[in-house]
C-alpha cells in the first residue's frame, strides 16, 4: 500500500511540475502561443475531452519517437564502439 500511495504522490507531482515547466518555457500567450501540454489542460477545462484525448496522444507518440529515436542513436553508437 505505500509504494501505491508514493506512486501516485510521484505521479501528480511530475504532472503538476510538467504544466508549470510548460507554461514557463512555452508560454500561453492569448491567441499567440500554446504548447501541447497546456492546449490539453485548456481542452479538458471547457470540457472537450475528445480534443484532450487527441492531444495526449499526439503528445505521447512525440515522446515515444524522440526517445526510441535516441535508444536507437544510442545503440548504434554502442555497436560502433563509440561513446
Amino acid at each position: 500500500m505505500y509504494l501505491l500511495v508514493t506512486a501516485v504522490i510521484a505521479g501528480f507531482g511530475a504532472i503538476v511540475s510538467e504544466i508549470g515547466a510548460s507554461i514557463a518555457v512555452g508560454g500561453n500567450i492569448k491567441e499567440q502561443t500554446r504548447v501541447l501540454t497546456t492546449a490539453t489542460v485548456l481542452e479538458v477545462s471547457k470540457g472537450n475531452f475528445d480534443i484532450a484525448i487527441a492531444l495526449s496522444i499526439i503528445l505521447c507518440l512525440l515522446a515515444y519517437g524522440a526517445t526510441l529515436g535516441l535508444t536507437l542513436l544510442q545503440q548504434k553508437q554502442s555497436h560502433r564502439g563509440g561513446i
